[in-house]
């Protein structure tokens, strides 16, 4: 009786452990840039990751109002505001249960798009990396995991 409850307590924190790690490997949920200036929401979009911007530190252009993604370069989307812009989408499993590839970044301030990939390292530091052509071509933003919304 002794071993078969040492057995199962065994196995229970093994459960444990696994599925903690199962709940830091996951990209889902908010997250502050590097700069702090914004928060991201990401979630899954099908089989894939995407993410949008929930929330900006100054939200208002110089006029009062919302600050739009004037750098687009098609011209029909400049008026869109930046609050709520998809800015990460199309990131794949990586298939090591930390990482994410294939996907593209939209940086508002330049108007231009980059290939994009996603590794968690740590459970709270995500690591994005905007690249042209290949990954050694980019940059890599550090973004840490939200504790809570924040409101303007």
């Amino acid at each position: 009786m002794k071993l078969k409850l040492n057995l199962l307590t065994a196995l229970a924190v093994v459960l444990s452990v696994l599925s903690v790690r199962e709940a830091y490997a996951d990209p889902r949920g908010l997250w502050n840039t590097e700069d702090d200036s914004a928060q991201v929401q990401l979630e899954s979009c099908g089989n894939h990751l995407c993410g949008h911007i929930v929330w900006l530190e100054e939200p208002l252009d110089d006029q009062g109002n919302p600050k739009t993604d004037g750098e687009n370069p098609e011209p029909e989307l400049r008026d869109r505001p930046i609050e709520g812009l998809k800015i990460v989408w199309g990131l794949e499993d990586g298939g090591d249960g930390k990482s994410w590839e294939d996907g593209k970044v939209y940086d508002p301030e330049s108007g231009k798009t980059y290939n994009a990939k996603v590794s968690l390292e740590k459970p709270d530091v995500l690591e994005l990396r905007g690249y042209v052509g290949m990954p050694l071509f980019g940059r890599t933003s550090t973004w840490t995991r939200a504790g809570q919304a924040r409101s303007q």
